[in-house]
């Protein structure tokens, strides 16, 4: 690379939080809360979305080195209140559960048209407890867990992590936190077994589940590939999300290759040559696929056979 093509040196994570500071005292606030966790707020429109990050992960893969949808929440004249940690913390701190208290006492959240809490996976866990901070809040969930507390969700084995953090006491289960919510959306794919244990936990009147079918777990990802990931807050925060609207969206899943991968792996395990190679013809008939062209031969060989 040339000189002067040279990308200049990224910004230290201390210098990206003093970064933070500024920009929260010009526009909102910055709070570093405890060793594991910073908020900023960025005060703009009647609508408020609180989102839920790892603040490892937005530093290290966000070229504007601000809280996950900073820009597609400011562009849109919302304000923003951008949770963050610093690790796989699942948010249990004390510090940052006296935060959501401070919040809920002082009224911030009343000075809100609309308050919308957001998050997948960690966050979603995140969003769905702390949104028993400003009742009536609209909740967006993709791939939550209602608790990781060994006692009642012995099963959950993926996140060992996180296994010695205190899952009781105040902001704790989930299903519960979401009691006083708005609508509570829940994305998940139910072929995930562990996701759809941790859907079905969350029920209620005010609950709407969406199955992401082929999805996996990551399915924010996903929708970020396919342009769906806007298009969907979007309908939540305006309260118009409903199941033929979202499965309508999800139809252009079947055009992304991960989706097929996917897809190509789950007619495989089922065995029927004849699925297999109408599936694989599909496929090919639109693109190339080395994957897709092997599995061809290999079920028309048995067809034939």
């Amino acid at each position: 690379m040339a000189d002067g093509d040279t990308k200049p040196d990224a910004p230290s994570q201390t210098d990206w939080q003093s970064n933070l500071k500024e920009i929260g005292a010009e526009r909102g606030f910055f709070e570093e809360l405890g060793e594991e966790h910073s908020a900023l707020y960025i005060k703009q429109g009647k609508t408020l979305i609180v989102t839920f990050e790892n603040l490892d992960h937005v530093y290290e893969d966000s070229a504007e080195r601000m809280p996950w949808g900073h820009n597609f929440v400011t562009a849109r004249g919302w304000s923003m209140l951008g949770m963050m940690a610093h690790g796989w913390s699942w948010y249990r701190d004390e510090a940052v559960f006296d935060f959501f208290d401070r919040l809920r006492d002082e009224g911030f959240f009343e000075q809100f048209d609309k308050v919308v809490f957001y998050g997948a996976s960690m966050g979603a866990y995140a969003a769905s407890v702390f949104s028993a901070a400003a009742p009536g809040a609209t909740v967006i969930c993709i791939s939550p867990q209602a608790t990781l507390d060994r006692e009642i969700a012995s099963w959950e084995t993926r996140y060992r992590k996180a296994w010695h953090r205190d899952f009781s006491g105040r902001y704790a289960y989930a299903p519960d936190m979401i009691a006083e919510a708005g609508e509570v959306n829940i994305f998940y794919d139910p072929r995930m077994g562990l996701d759809a244990m941790h859907a079905a936990l969350f029920r209620g009147d005010n609950v709407r589940k969406y199955r992401c079918r082929y999805m996996g777990h990551r399915i924010a990802s996903l929708w970020i590939m396919l342009g769906l990931l806007k298009p969907v807050i979007e309908s939540c925060v305006a309260g118009d999300m409903a199941a033929s609207k979202f499965y309508g969206m999800m139809r252009a899943r079947r055009e992304v290759g991960r989706y097929q991968k996917e897809m190509l792996r789950t007619v495989l395990a089922d065995g029927r040559p004849w699925l297999i190679a109408n599936y694989c013809s599909a496929v090919l008939s639109r693109r190339g696929g080395p994957n897709f062209r092997k599995a061809l031969r290999a079920a028309r060989a048995k067809l034939d056979g």
